[in-house]
This record gives C-alpha cells, sequence and structure tokens, in this order.
C-alpha cells in the first residue's frame, strides 16, 4: 500500500498510539488524515490534512456517519480498542462483554460500513491494529486476549474475502506500548511513535503481520518457528 498520497482514517486517533499514527502517516506523505474519536474536539492539530471526525466505534448510527462522510478513504486504520477484562476466573461477563464489543464487533462494524469506499479505491488496504495477545494468551489479561485473538481470525477471514477485490488486510501485533490503557502494568514498554513508525512502514511494505517494535518483532520471530513456544513465554507474563 502506497502511503505517500493516500487518504487515511484512523479510529482511537485522539491520544496514544491512534495519535501517533496520524503522525506518522503525515510524516509518510499521507494527503489526508480522518482523524476519529468519540470526541472530535479532543483532536488537538494544526495540520490542514488532518480531518477530525466523530466516530464511536460501538455505535451504529456515528458508524454510519462517519463512512458517509469520509468517503474519499483507502486506507482504514482500526486502532480503537479498550481493556476491561483481566484474568478470567477474577473478572465478571460485562468486563469481557465491553472487550469483545469494541475490540471485535465494533472493528468489524467499522469493515462492513467503510468497504464499499474502500472497494472504489485503485488499491486500498484494511489495517487492524491488534497486540501480540491475538497470537496466544497473556492470563494476567485473559478476557483482552480473547477479544484481540477473535479480532485476529477476523482479520484473517476478511483477507480471504477480500483479496479478489484488491484491498489488502493486514494485521499490526505489537508488544506493550507506554500508553494509558497499560500504564499500570509492570512490563517494558514501546513508545506510541516508534510503533507508529514500525506499523506505517509495514503498511508501506505490505506485510500481512506487522511486528512494529523490537519485542514485538523478537516475540514474532518465536511465534513463526514455535508457536508452543510463543505461548509458554506469553503465560509468564
Amino acid at each position: 500500500m502506497k502511503i505517500e498520497g493516500c487518504v487515511a482514517l484512523v479510529t482511537g486517533a485522539n491520544r496514544g498510539l491512534g495519535q501517533a499514527l496520524v503522525e506518522a502517516l503525515i510524516v509518510a506523505g499521507a494527503r489526508k488524515i480522518y482523524a476519529a474519536a468519540r470526541d472530535e474536539s479532543k483532536v488537538l492539530t494544526s495540520d490542514p490534512r488532518v480531518v477530525p471526525l466523530r466516530l464511536d466505534t460501538t455505535n451504529p448510527e456515528l458508524i454510519a456517519a462517519a463512512a458517509a462522510r469520509a468517503n474519499d478513504v483507502n486506507l482504514l486504520v482500526n486502532n480503537a480498542g479498550v481493556l476491561s477484562s483481566f484474568r478470567l476466573l477474577g473478572g465478571g461477563s460485562a468486563a469481557l462483554a465491553a472487550d469483545f464489543r469494541t475490540n471485535v464487533f465494533g472493528m468489524l462494524d467499522v469493515v462492513r460500513a467503510f468497504l464499499p469506499v474502500l472497494a472504489r479505491a485503485e488499491r486500498a488496504a484494511i489495517v487492524n491494529v491488534l497486540s501480540l495477545a491475538s497470537l496466544a494468551s497473556v492470563p494476567t489479561m485473559g478476557g483482552y486476549s480473547a477479544s484481540k485473538a477473535a479480532a485476529y481470525s477476523i482479520t484473517q477471514a476478511l483477507r480471504a474475502e477480500l483479496g479478489a477485490q484488491r484491498i489488502e488486510v493486514l494485521a499490526a501485533l505489537p508488544g506493550p506500548i507506554d500508553t494509558d490503557m497499560v500504564k499500570s502494568l509492570d512490563l517494558p514498554k514501546a513508545s506510541p511513535t516508534d510503533v507508529a513508525r514500525g506499523i506505517v512502514r509495514g503498511i508501506a511494505g505490505g506485510e500481512e503481520e506487522i511486528f512494529p517494535d523490537p519485542m514485538a518483532a523478537q516475540m514474532g520471530e518465536l511465534w513463526r518457528s514455535s508457536p508452543k513456544e510463543y505461548e509458554r513465554a506469553l503465560g509468564r507474563f
């Protein structure tokens, strides 16, 4: 996917990795970027290429309105996500449902809404920002891991469904990122800027699985060589 001159939309773009992705796309030469957030007034930018856009990925009406307004998109970056559910046996169903509502169903609803827009483009791409926990569970975040695993499975299914339509479907699989989502967790974390740059490089390179930071790259090699050892490694977190 060529970044220079593209029209992108990034969900969850008002802070953290989403904000860093908008900035990385600007540097890479995107022509326009819709920075989508539940409260578009929190998208802080002075760059004329950035268009704040109201979008709550759990609200079908707002999704439809966003797709109608951003009708020139050819790069969709599904970044919005939540972390509500931790250990499966110690948490309730409501927290697990919240993770699935945003990380799985919300992501898929956004893809469905923007598919007619993407299909009109000569070339288009969907990038689902997932996690190393998509490939094996982190027990301390078992509910979140399950939602990201489901999102990865959906990404694979979309890749097969949309391949004939010239729409690339990529999975970004970062390790822990230094954002508000995991600030309470005692883990080594990559900077949002570095992760965003790695994701944009992966998009430009057409990598179906993007491991955008050093920890992710190391774990990605382990996953490719031994999925069982990868599972054991994440099980120690």
